[in-house]
């Protein structure tokens, strides 16, 4: 197909690669002073570019968007947003509110519980549900939020390695890798429970003997919904299902949607309701990487680099330079985007390099507050209660944690089964 703007075939190869320069340095950076574009805004921007210049035809751009990776995302949002209205999110919280004398005790249960519902529900949106319930607890009851908030990140950010459902990038890998649920499950949470426990022990001797504050009045009023058990139930059992299911030859994305539609057909919770807990910001950040990294694929561009410096001895598949490479990758334009990148070179016959670059970019997420979505959730959503967690707040914590989690992962490559 023909350019739009353009009197050729193609955009020349130059300005294809400008565009794509420009939208990854706009995902990098998030801003540009006196406008409004988030990392959103520079994604569709780049890919209406990338059609509007000729880099790649209408046809072909709504060809490169992998429609079964975002309908299991947009599904497993609609089962958490039935754990978030049904206040389960809520219950889990304030069960645990017993242990807030005994600040060990409390982490160690924040982490495990977040860690293991972010494997199952999407870390970003565990994080979105937890993070105002949390600090509202904290604060009424005179804790440092500091540690908890950053270790619920953190938690949230490992603990999603462990599956393929876990966060957006691994859906990613798993639907493009066509890798298996269980494999991938075995495979990859020795080293998240390893890891889980290490960021653990990190965080305690980070904050020793500053575990309290002084008690804050603030308003609960808009928190979470109250407790219901028979929403919070009726997700326990789709989430049971779905899991089930995963482990047939079913596809992902036909189980998630039936059971989707399930959760949609309710007497109490109406659609937009349930709609509104969608993050279509996320999901139109999907559609615009597609498109902008499909435009510079047709330049043969990354092909020929990723050959160049296998000429040279640096394959970016081999476990090593696979983790460092896509880690720094993760913190420049965060872990989504790295990995739509990367998973363009991966060996699909050979599924220790996605389970590496799934280890490898999501344990990345932790070292600044820039690696993960998680992380921006949880910061902005814990302005809004006046907690404030700076960047060095987190890096302090985020930079010991991310170098033990990846030297971790490289030990499992080698050393593990298959290694």
């Amino acid at each position: 197909m023909s350019g739009y703007l353009l009197p050729w075939d193609q955009a020349p190869i130059a300005i294809t690669v400008a565009v794509f320069c420009l939208t990854y340095l706009g995902v990098a950076i998030g801003a540009i002073p006196g406008l409004a574009l988030d990392r959103t805004g520079f994604a569709l921007l780049g890919a209406i570019a990338m059609v509007t210049l000729g880099a790649i035809g209408l046809p072909d751009a709504l060809h490169s968007i992998d429609a079964p990776t975002l309908l299991l995302l947009f599904a497993l949002m609609i089962l958490s947003a039935q754990f978030r209205l049904g206040g389960f999110y809520t219950w889990t919280v304030l069960r645990l509110s017993a242990l807030i004398n005994r600040p060990r005790v409390f982490l160690a249960w924040v982490m495990g519980i977040t860690a293991l519902f972010s494997a199952f529900l999407v870390n970003d949106v565990v994080c979105l549900a937890f993070t105002p319930i949390l600090a509202v607890l904290l604060l009424r009851t005179g804790m440092n939020p500091l540690p908890f908030l950053i270790g619920m990140a953190i938690a949230s950010n490992i603990g999603s390695a462990a599956t393929i459902i876990g966060n957006p990038q691994n859906m990613l890998i798993g639907q493009v890798g066509g890798l298996d649920f269980g494999h991938f499950l075995r495979w990859c949470a020795p080293p998240v429970l390893l890891s889980l426990v290490a960021a653990y022990g990190l965080i305690l001797l980070l904050f020793r003997n500053k575990w309290t504050g002084a008690p804050a009045q603030i308003d609960t009023s808009t928190a979470s919904p109250d407790f219901n058990r028979y929403q919070s139930a009726k997700g326990g059992i789709a989430l049971l299902l779905l899991v089930l299911f995963f482990f047939t030859p079913i596809p992902r994305e036909l189980t998630a949607l039936t059971l989707a539609g399930i959760i949609l057909c309710s007497r109490k919770m109406r659609t937009r309701e349930l709609l509104g807990y969608i993050d279509w910001h996320l999901i139109t950040l999907f559609c615009g990487l597609f498109i902008v990294i499909a435009a510079l694929e047709r330049t043969g561009l990354p092909l020929a680099t990723a050959q160049s410096l296998q000429n040279h001895g640096w394959s970016i598949t081999q476990p090593g330079l696979l983790t460092l490479f896509s880690a720094a990758l993760s913190n420049l334009v965060s872990n989504v985007p790295a990995v739509m990148l990367y998973v363009r070179f991966l060996d699909p016959h050979q599924p220790i390099q996605w389970y590496t670059l799934a280890l490898a970019s999501t344990f990345a997420g932790n070292l600044i507050t820039l690696g993960s979505i998680a992380n921006l959730i949880t910061i902005e959503q814990a302005r809004q209660y006046g907690i404030r967690i700076s960047f060095w707040d987190h890096a302090r914590v985020g930079i010991p944690v991310t170098l033990v989690s990846l030297g971790i992962t490289l030990l499992w490559v080698w050393w593990g089964p298959g290694g």
